[in-house]
């Protein structure tokens, strides 16, 4: 087998481990079909992940993997790189822990470190929570702000997907009276620019331009209607298509979204939050995955929270988390050739 045809190993780290993390990962990692696109690595915690393989699947085995070159990787047996033992009094289904959330965020930079040394191909991340990160004493707003700051990443951005359906946000998690005073020119340009780099890069989408939507109703129409296209937008839309970006707009959201889903653009850059997760979440609900562009090393994530009032219940879906692995396995496909790919050590 030459190392371009080698399935890549990947991250998959657990989460909160008194969320649906563990439960997910049995789930997902119980479909054959997860071990023909790539060989999954759990980094978590040793007793959650037996809690949940017996309540959900005893016929499953757990090999313990000092390093991702260690791993079996073979359907039917979970691959676990033992981050944290925690005790019955931290894994309490719903109640995090100091002791949890620092196990919890220790998956993660063990992940990152595997990733940047090229040991794994990419990371899958299960949900987490602001309260267990700061119970913890790691002060982020989440995932994201945590891998940007330990890769070095200034220029980072989130996408949605959900099939061939891709939103990326100029804006997050912010009032929305908030929105056009952080929609500004410069940072519209950098946006476009990252995107289309890493739709290049990691979807092979090479030509196929963005999609940008209008902040105002009708792209505000002449002006009657707010004059943030006129000018933020349009301005910052010819700039990149100056310097050789495929990028189109701005055009009205309420059609933005159906040309789209037709196959007319790579991604749809969305100016707020709901207006981008609205759509996506219409079509791809079950199935939707988080993705960080810009990062030197490959992340997706699924697109749902830790879901206490789930957790031990063996309900919580895998959907999304198997979409994550899937296309964290696509990506790494084109990003490297060999050495991320097939680790040596």
């Amino acid at each position: 087998m030459t190392t371009s045809t080698v399935k890549p190993i990947l991250a998959l780290t657990m989460g909160d481990p008194v969320g649906v993390g563990p439960e997910i990962i049995v789930k997902a990692l119980a479909d054959a079909r997860i071990y023909q696109v790539c060989r999954p690595l759990v980094l978590g915690d040793l007793p959650a992940l037996e809690r949940a393989r017996l309540a959900l699947d005893p016929a499953l085995k757990i090999h313990l993997a000092d390093r991702p070159a260690a791993g079996r990787y073979e359907h039917g047996t979970l691959d676990l790189m033992p981050g944290s033992q925690l005790g019955p009094r931290d894994l309490g289904y719903g109640r995090p822990t100091p002791a949890s959330g620092k196990a919890m965020v220790g998956y993660i930079l063990t992940a990152i470190d595997l990733a940047l040394a090229k040991k794994v191909a990419g990371l899958v991340t299960a949900p987490i929570s602001k309260i267990s990160m700061k119970l913890s004493g790691y002060d982020y707003p989440g995932h994201t702000e945590l891998l940007a700051e330990k890769t070095k990443t200034a220029e980072f951005a989130m996408m949605l997907a959900g099939g061939e359906f891709r939103v990326i946000l100029v804006t997050i998690h912010c009032a929305l009276s908030e929105v056009p005073q952080r929609i500004t020119r410069e940072g519209l340009v950098r946006l476009f620019h990252l995107a289309a780099r890493a739709l290049d890069r990691d979807f092979g989408l090479n030509g196929v331009p963005l999609g940008v939507a209008a902040l105002n109703p009708h792209a505000s129409e002449d002006g009657m209607f707010g004059h943030e296209e006129e000018d933020i937008i349009i301005p910052a839309v010819k700039e990149a298509q100056a310097a050789g970006v495929a990028v189109e707009g701005p055009f009205p959201a309420d059609t933005l979204f159906w040309r789209h889903h037709q196959g007319e653009f790579a991604a749809i850059i969305c100016m707020y939050h709901d207006q981008g997760l609205i759509p996506l979440k219409l079509l791809h609900f079950m199935d939707g995955v988080n993705v960080t562009l810009g990062l030197p090393i490959i992340r997706t994530s699924v697109d749902h929270g830790t879901a206490y009032n789930l957790a031990g219940t063996g309900k919580a879906s895998p959907d999304s988390l198997k979409a994550a692995i899937v296309m964290a396995a696509e990506m790494a496909k084109r990003r490297f050739a060999g050495p991320a790919a097939s680790p040596s050590h």
